[in-house]
């Protein structure tokens, strides 16, 4: 794949805006038919260093449709990608917006800057640009676009200092990461660096373009592109011009884990050490992995229920705080499609309304009231989406999530969104999926391969059954259902390398009979009694 860079002059003269627009432009028609990909740096629109929210909201009035319309129509003379840096003018104001065009001259997708800077934040009376960047204070994964086989991710600029987000990056797997940027006021040897240490750090090709500040500057400018193996295969320095390289951009970097350790990603080999208890957000509330969490454990049926109704935000907030390894929760749909938790079907038991959940629109669940049969003091409590349970949980608790429109054999299993979301949050490490329909795990493994499974019973008696279900299916975990399982089951499920939930154990020495013949995983609704009854069993203790 043959990469273009463009890298124009910049001015620090607002009234230079004009003539380093026009020779910006000049650059796309140098651009032939020889080029795959074409990049261009940070607000190609307004190249020169206007002033206030008048200035650039202008600047871009003015330059943005030409902009864009010419990237367009190189994309197609040229049969080439396109990526292009401009503003975006939305309702509430201009966001910083790398645009995605293919060969065809269309736009395929949009990349709202991350991280907006400083600048871009502030009003115009506080000396900034007031921007839109409304968006950036959403929960959101890293943005990916897929084209012609690849995976493309973006930076943007400021974007390139949050290290903490290159190893969110490398989790997509992406190809080519694509930065439009300025960095007015870093020296060569420091964008080195960042980009290099970016590119070893996601394997992934880095295709950057900046501005020139001058031929001689030491600073900004560094169109570059660098492989995976953290090599710069082109830097353009100050030269105003265009940067031409060829690579593959399939090509991945492999090299020991450790010595004599087996070839892997750099980002791989750092994974398997992570320790991100102990610095991502939320600090020590951030808990160890499903794959790392010892057994045995208890887990929070339905969250702590007995002090609060069940499948709450303060039951399971109970029982996070009294630092339960798990919690159990249940997922239904609405009418129009918004994934909820309740255990049954049926409203009538735990709400003041009735019929079935899927039947309902969310509107119509949000008028009832979820807490006043379990209590007077929990009255007006509302039904919980499962966004609302990773917005305050996610990677605090690991979670055991019975998919019950999968045990329906729904029509519309939602099984993207509720992976899209598990991915938003950023906790496929902390949860796994349970059911009893076998068809769907098949689907959810070919689908999202590294969220781990459980399968639950079916109905069959026979104590090997369910075991027998999870070796074929390849499953990860198997939920038992008493009493139709013995010391057999749990014996063939470990033979296998599968671990055994039971469900359930109300009743303290119930729960330590079950630990002691080897069950990994005991499901309770009283946890707070279960647990003190067999704290000594447990290897991992939280107070």
């Amino acid at each position: 794949m043959k990469i273009c860079l463009i890298q124009p002059h910049y001015s620090f003269d607002a009234r230079d805006l004009d003539a380093c627009f026009a020779a910006l432009l000049s650059w796309l028609d140098r651009c032939d038919e020889s080029m795959d990909m074409i990049v261009l740096p940070e607000y190609s629109d307004a190249p020169a260093d206007v002033q206030g929210k008048d200035g650039f909201y202008s600047a871009v009035e003015k330059n943005n449709a030409v902009l864009l319309q010419k990237a367009r129509e190189t994309a197609m003379r040229c049969r080439a990608l396109v990526f292009v840096n401009a503003g975006c003018v939305m309702p509430n104001g201009v966001r910083n917006t790398t645009y995605a065009i293919n060969r065809e001259g269309e736009i395929v997708g949009k990349y709202f800057k991350a991280h907006p800077a400083p600048s871009e934040v502030k009003t115009d009376a506080e000396g900034g640009h007031e921007l839109d960047v409304a968006y950036s204070y959403d929960v959101a994964a890293p943005y990916i676009l897929e084209l012609e086989g690849l995976r493309f991710a973006f930076l943007t600029c400021y974007d390139f200092y949050f290290y903490e987000n290159f190893a969110r990056i490398a989790r997509e797997n992406v190809d080519v990461i694509v930065g439009c940027s300025l960095q007015r006021t870093d020296t060569h040897e420091a964008l080195s660096i960042i980009n290099r240490f970016l590119c070893y750090n996601t394997n992934a090709y880095l295709v950057r373009a900046s501005v020139s500040l001058a031929e001689d500057s030491p600073l900004c400018g560094c169109s570059m592109v660098v492989s995976p193996r953290g090599e710069e295969l082109l830097n353009m320095k100050s030269r105003v011009g265009l940067g031409i390289c060829e690579i593959d951009p399939h090509e991945k970097y492999y090299k020991p884990a450790g010595h004599m350790g087996v070839p892997k990603s750099h980002y791989a080999y750092v994974e398997e050490g992570r320790r991100p208890w102990l610095y991502r957000n939320g600090g020590a509330s951030v808990v160890l992995p499903d794959t790392r969490m010892p057994y045995p454990r208890l887990c929070a049926h339905r969250g702590f229920n007995t002090v609060a109704p069940e499948n709450s935000m303060p039951a399971f907030g109970a029982a996070v705080a009294l630092g339960a390894e798990e919690i159990e929760l249940d997922l239904w749909a609405t009418k129009d499609g918004v994934l909820v938790s309740c255990h049954d079907s049926t409203l009538d038991r735990v709400s003041n309304g009735s019929g079935k959940i899927y039947d309902h629109t969310y509107a119509e669940l949000q008028a009832l009231d979820f807490g006043e049969k379990h209590a007077e003091t929990f009255k007006g409590l509302k039904i919980p989406t499962f966004e609302e349970i990773l917005q305050k949980f996610a990677g605090r608790v690991i979670m055991n999530i019975h998919v019950k429109i999968w045990d329906r054999n729904a029509e519309d299993p939602m099984m993207e969104q509720i992976v899209e979301l598990i991915r938003r949050y950023d906790c496929a490490d902390h949860v796994y999926f349970m059911t009893t329909n076998d068809a769907m795990i098949v689907r959810v493994r070919a689908y999202a391969p590294d969220i781990a499974v459980c399968v639950g019973w079916d109905g069959n008696r026979e104590p090997l059954s369910i075991v027998d279900r999870a070796i074929a299916l390849g499953a990860d975990k198997v939920q038992l259902f008493k009493p139709y399982f013995n010391q057999e089951s749990v014996d063939r499920a470990h033979a296998h390398g599968i671990r055994c939930n039971v469900f359930w154990a109300d009743d303290p020495d119930e729960a330590r009979r079950y630990l002691e013949m080897g069950i990994d995983t005991v499901l309770t609704n009283d946890y707070l009694a279960v647990r003190n009854a067999v704290d000594d069993l447990l290897t991992y203790k939280y107070l």
